[in-house]
């Protein structure tokens, strides 16, 4: 399966659309102080991102408001447990286990793996009421940018339902010396997107861009967060 990924997102990455997605979502050619035309591209930078040093073991307001820019809602009763109280503080335990500074390419499997701290954290985020699995995986890949994709139903089709998607993709990253990695990156220093933009989200702008249309076109499945 990780090879199949890996062959989709090499297609997409040689399209004569990506790059012009990609800078298009991230607003490489706004002016600057227009309002952005993909509010998503504010994700991972607003006030300072999710995994900056003071805050880069909880979840905080700013973390909430974050993933409402991917189109992502955390009714009231669920935001406070996050962000204060037991959930709260068995959440920063485990992002604690995490680590922050590492790319998912050059991760071992076993931080991915069904029991890791990050399957419980995204097991524990998920069993609050009123979220699902997509606000479990973007609130932590708010939280671990580099290693922690953002994963929703258009990218989860357009890769073709894997199994599982951490394993698979980590795989396809790690696969001939880091290569999709590598040309993820080039790609993102192509287009002028900033650095501070990971690989996981170029990855995930690349497919959301390339299937959001078409997924809302054909009814594809499931669109609840």
């Amino acid at each position: 399966m990780s090879s199949d990924i890996s062959e989709r997102v090499r297609v997409l990455l040689t399209t004569t659309g990506a790059s012009a997605d990609l800078g298009r979502y991230f607003g490489v050619d706004e002016a600057k102080g227009d309002p952005p035309a993909f509010t998503g591209s504010r994700f991972e930078h607003l006030d300072g991102g999710g995994d900056r040093a003071d805050v880069v073991d909880v979840i905080t307001a700013a973390d909430l408001i974050a993933v409402q820019t991917l189109s992502i809602k955390v009714p009231a009763s669920a935001a406070l447990a996050l962000l204060e109280g037991r959930v709260a503080e068995e959440l920063s335990v485990l992002l604690a286990q995490i680590p922050a500074d590492l790319d998912m390419a050059d991760a071992d499997p076993a931080l991915l793996e069904p029991g890791s701290p990050a399957d419980r954290a995204w097991r524990l985020i998920r069993g609050q009421k009123g979220l699902g699995w997509v606000t479990a995986g973007k609130l932590l890949a708010r939280k671990r940018p580099r290693l922690l994709p953002v994963y929703d139903q258009v990218v989860r089709c357009a890769v073709g339902h894997p199994e599982s998607f951490w394993s698979s993709l980590r795989a396809a990253l790690a696969a001939d010396g880091g290569a999709l990695h590598k040309e993820l990156l080039s790609l993102r220093d192509g287009v002028g997107v900033p650095k501070t933009v990971s690989a996981l989200r170029v990855c995930d702008v690349v497919l959301w861009m390339s299937h959001a249309a078409k997924h809302r076109e054909r009814d594809c499945g499931d669109v609840r967060a």
